[in-house]
């Protein structure tokens, strides 16, 4: 009997957060990968897997976060992922949230450059995430917020 790969759906908003999910890309080699982010153009650097855009937004703007987050939620309903990998921001705050309800497991990797505290998504979606983690040590050991060595 052939087992199903699983899917994938590795998410974050456009620069630093999109080059560090990039850099994750290893860790799914074997499984069904579909990325999403706020970027037409980054559909180049992921070619031969399915890729959806969504509205970028910050947090300061509250139709812009409702716009993105709906948009987001119809991508999951249709990908129907088995495990959400984020680096962040606001998308992957989302993406936790929603992959939740869906039934995946969550991973949140926070952002290398945030050495001296989490993010503010991080902060925010790390504890509905199954698997937290951080790059940096000293920020490691509160709720369950891990160091598993610079996986960046």
């Amino acid at each position: 009997m052939k087992r199903r790969r699983k899917k994938i759906l590795a998410i974050a908003s456009g620069g630093g957060h999109w080059i560090e999910l990039l850099r994750l890309q290893p860790a799914f080699s074997g499984s069904d990968v579909a990325y999403v982010t706020v970027q037409r153009d980054y559909a180049a650097d992921v070619p031969g897997h399915r890729f959806h855009v969504i509205h970028d937004a910050t947090r300061w703007s509250k139709a812009s976060m409702l716009m993105m987050a709906g948009q987001l939620l119809l991508v999951m309903l249709r990908e129907r992922p088995d495990v959400v990998v984020t680096t962040g921001a606001a998308p992957g705050y989302f993406a936790i949230r929603f992959g939740r309800w869906l039934g995946a497991k969550t991973v949140w990797v926070d952002s290398i450059a945030n050495v001296e505290e989490l993010s503010l998504s991080g902060r925010m979606a790390g504890k509905y995430a199954d698997l937290w983690l951080t790059q940096w040590e000293h920020l490691s050991g509160t709720d369950h917020l891990e160091y598993a060595g610079a996986v960046l």
